[in-house]
């Protein structure tokens, strides 16, 4: 058998080659063609297994061997497993593109919802069937059959570019490297940033120090660095990935506007953003815009008072004209002497083996679960680990991998993924989940282990949020489970989960020493907590830009018009920056998020309406206790354990008692009210 269309739990990772991809997709692709023809024209009678049942099952089983491939781009990227990848994404594409166009299809669930049976169905089932339904007509299952080929075309050409935007990012990011020999130009930077730069070069078989665009590499420079022009050096380099040659992204992100503006139209949208939102919590792109206006508004002044005094500290620091490379450092000095703290200080205690213990320690004191590694399963790479994880009933609710580090053939950034969807079965067992969570951190170095930021620490735990919202899913449906949810409330099991990474009696529980076993001090956690909404509103500010550009891009500019959509974002941008002219950089050919697929294309802006859900339902937590484990449980069963078997709004409702509100986001980043 073909590996990569093995189906077992533990996915064999050492048989799967990149020679494996094309014909495994192929052979799944003509297996899933037979099967819709036997669902499109079965003579039978319409059932719920015959059709909606027998529907999900193909699209899980054709599901696996193309995540698990692209899986592989983003973790193990090759030319020869690209080659593979690329040349069965299309009819891939194709095939899940027709599937709602299919009339013989769309009539047989047409039919089975006129049956008794349907009329009769209840709970996840009923919601199922009337999703389905939804989800059948907002891709086209009704347009006439011209524009159901067009969009058919569409989607296939969107999946390509998405690719090749990906790809381009990802070579851009690796063919960057800086040489430094000169020991003095290394000034200012943490003995970490070194030792790594001195790694990068030696495994190079370089001399000196090696700085990339890697995260790890990136921000040390950005923040530390007192040699300027290293700054500037690395600040471009990343803010114009993906912008020369033949990795430039700019007629890709042009091409991608046009064609969701042409898809929008096609089903009777006036733009992308209100058809890619219908099933969002905001509903279109008209409130989700309001909703970044209303909040940039609110935090102008704080920006501005911020601005002032960035502006004053650097002639302090006797830069005359701040760039925009100056911002990381220059913040970073500010912060050092106001609250007399340095994040580095923090890292020793945050070796990355005891951050997952305390973070799992906690889910096992909130949630009721038990995590355990685990050593008996195949990895894609020597550094991934495995874990089992049971609930308080002992019922094994699944396993996922955890890889933390970077590498070149690894997409950068991090994310949640998953493999499969258990849940609940009918005989009353469980079938057990499988997921995974993936980063860019700080590596192990010189004998001693990784040691994380405490920004890392927070990605670490919004990760597991992530992962957690899958694992503990106990819906009986998969397309309905986990985080198959709205994408506007997708982030909010991820974004409370940072919460605890503020709390004291939470740090002093996991945030030790990696020599001496000390417990991090009060009085570092009580400097980082009084420091925590220094910047705040640059940092706000920030998020809001992206998710306002996402939002015009989709919505006011005209991707037929010939207007540059770079220097529609960069002028747009303007507003959001310290200085007007720091927006003019080609960011936007990088911004993977919006480009590299449709995730958080015209949903950007979730990030910042999660993140008002997830401060507001953590003051529950606030108020009733961080560590109340009846709090923890009524989350997992409000919210964790719900999937999309409700509406987003309802879940909320359930584990809160009332709408959110907005006032605990701003307490909370900007120190409003305080």
């Amino acid at each position: 058998m073909n590996p990569i269309l093995d189906k077992s739990f533990k996915i064999p990772f050492s048989k799967i080659k990149p020679e494996h991809v094309e014909p495994g997709i192929r052979e799944a692709l003509a297996e899933a063609e037979e099967r819709l023809e036997l669902i499109s024209n079965s003579s039978e009678a319409v059932t719920y297994e015959n059709t909606i049942q027998a529907l999900d099952d193909l699209n899980l089983d054709l599901g696996h061997p193309i995540g698990l491939a692209y899986h592989l781009m983003t973790v193990k990227n090759s030319p020869e497993l690209r080659e593979g990848f690329e040349s069965v994404q299309p009819d891939f594409t194709a095939f899940s593109a027709r599937l709602p166009l299919n009339e013989k299809l769309w009539a047989r669930i047409k039919a089975f919802s006129e049956t008794d049976e349907a009329k009769q169905l209840t709970g996840i089932k009923k919601r199922h069937l009337e999703k389905t339904i939804e989800d059948f007509k907002h891709e086209g299952a009704d347009l006439p059959a011209d524009k159901k080929q067009r969009a058919e075309e569409i989607n296939v050409e969107l999946s390509q570019l998405y690719t090749t935007f990906s790809n381009n990012v990802l070579d851009s990011t690796n063919a960057f490297e800086h040489i430094i020999t000169d020991e003095a130009e290394l000034a200012g930077l943490p003995d970490s940033a070194i030792a790594q730069a001195r790694a990068d070069a030696e495994a190079k078989d370089k001399e000196g120090y090696r700085f990339t665009l890697q995260i790890t590499s990136y921000l040390p420079v950005i923040k530390y660095s007192s040699n300027r022009e290293l700054r500037k050096i690395i600040h471009q380099a990343f803010s114009n990935r993906a912008s020369s040659g033949e990795q430039n992204n700019k007629e890709n992100i042009s091409t991608i506007l046009r064609l969701r503006r042409e898809l929008a139209e096609l089903h009777g949208y006036k733009d992308f953003a209100d058809y890619r939102l219908k099933t969002s919590m905001v509903k279109n792109g008209t409130t989700a815009y309001d909703f970044v206006k209303d909040l940039a508004v609110r935090t102008k002044d704080y920006f501005v008072n911020e601005i002032t005094a960035i502006n004053a500290y650097a002639k302090e620091l006797g830069i005359t004209e701040l760039e925009a490379w100056d911002i990381g450092y220059v913040s970073e000095k500010l912060r050092s002497e106001k609250f007399a703290f340095d994040d580095e200080e923090l890292r020793p205690y945050f070796p990355a083996d005891s951050v997952l213990e305390g973070m799992f320690s906690l889910a096992t004191t909130l949630f009721g679960i038990t995590i355990v590694k685990q050593d008996n399963a195949e990895v894609w790479h020597e550094s991934v680990e495995y874990f089992d994880i049971n609930d308080e009933d002992g019922t094994y609710l699944g396993s996922f991998y955890i890889d933390l580090f970077p590498r070149e053939e690894k997409r950068g950034g991090a994310w949640m993924n998953h493999f499969y969807t258990g849940g609940p079965q009918e005989d009353g067992s469980f079938k057990p989940h499988l997921g995974l969570n993936c980063a860019n951190f700080t590596p192990p170095q010189n004998g001693n282990p990784a040691l994380l930021t405490h920004s890392e620490v927070e990605t670490t735990f919004h990760e597991f949020g992530h992962l957690l919202h899958h694992m503990l899913s106990k819906v009986a449906i998969p397309a309905r489970s986990g985080v198959n949810v709205p994408w506007d409330f997708v982030e909010l099991p991820s974004q409370i989960m940072e919460n605890w990474c503020w709390e004291h009696e939470a740090l002093k529980s996991f945030a030790k020493h990696y020599e001496t076993g000390e417990a991090l001090p009060y009085e570092l956690i009580d400097k980082m907590k009084a420091a925590r909404t220094f910047m705040g509103a640059n940092a706000q500010m920030r998020q809001l830009s992206f998710g306002t550009v996402d939002l015009a891009l989709h919505i006011d500019f005209d991707p037929n018009s010939g207007e540059d959509a770079i220097k529609y974002g960069q002028n747009l941008m303007e507003a959001f920056t310290i200085k007007p002219h720091f927006a003019h950089t080609n960011f936007l050919n990088g911004f993977g998020h919006v480009f590299a697929g449709n995730g958080y294309a015209a949903g950007y802006y979730s990030y910042k309406w999660s993140e008002v859900l997830d401060a507001d339902a953590f003051s529950r937590f606030q108020k009733e206790g961080v560590f109340n484990p009846d709090v923890g449980r009524d989350f997992v069963k409000c919210i964790l354990s719900q999937g999309d078997s409700k509406d987003a709004e309802e879940l909320y409702r359930d584990f809160m008692g009332r709408d959110p509100d907005s006032e605990a986001l701003l307490k909370r980043n900007l120190g409003a009210g305080v």
